[in-house]
């Protein structure tokens, strides 16, 4: 038994080895890119008795992968040997404002091709009245959500990006592009943008 299970899985590791390039997965019409430090370094809501720390890549990912597919049909986060065709680096910021209790959302994305070239940048922003101590991952995750969809209408307009997505070249110089992305600095949380809103 021992040397037929062998055998098997042997057999199973030879096939897999000559399996014919053509086998393989096809290329993502878009590949996303989010920090790397987006999923370690929380941020802060801040309200004068009540603070609500989180990690913003855990919350964007899932909904920009699942509308991102809806639009634009096979999305894939970038990951080593990733081959793609279009590539989007997503920013996403969070802000509170404790005078008004509002919560505002921003995801800005930057579309390249494979070979890095940047094609355009677009900007979806939302705003939603609430209280930072009552269900804030929910009232994050709904603001977040309506900011992708404006990102969405925004992008859906740019007929370049839809050409690049559907049939742009695929190439696996993608993977080091992506990478390229990660050796960046991680987009700053705190701007000009962010007082504004925060004295409003």
């Amino acid at each position: 038994m021992k040397l037929r299970s062998r055998l098997a899985v042997f057999g199973i590791y030879l096939l897999t080895a000559i399996m014919p390039a053509g086998a393989q997965a096809a290329p993502a019409n878009m590949l996303v890119h989010i920090h790397p430090q987006e999923y370690t370094h929380a941020i802060k809501l801040w309200h004068y008795y009540f603070d609500y720390w989180f990690e913003q890549g855990p919350v964007v990912e899932p909904l920009a992968l699942s509308m991102l597919s809806g639009a634009y049909g096979d999305v894939q986060m970038c990951s080593p040997g990733s081959e793609g065709r279009a590539l989007l680096w997503i920013k996403p910021r969070m802000y509170y404002n404790p005078q008004m209790r509002v919560f505002y959302g921003e995801i800005t994305a930057t579309a390249f091709n494979n070979k890095g070239e940047e094609l355009a940048s677009y900007l979806g922003e939302a705003s939603k009245a609430g209280f930072l101590d009552i269900l804030p991952g929910k009232q994050v995750q709904t603001v977040y959500e309506m900011a992708m969809q404006d990102l969405l209408t925004k992008m859906r307009e740019d007929q370049r990006l839809k050409a690049l997505a559907d049939s742009g070249e695929s190439s696996a110089d993608a993977a080091v592009v992506c990478a390229g992305f990660a050796s960046h600095a991680r987009p700053s949380t705190m701007d000009l943008n962010y007082f504004f809103k925060r004295i409003k």
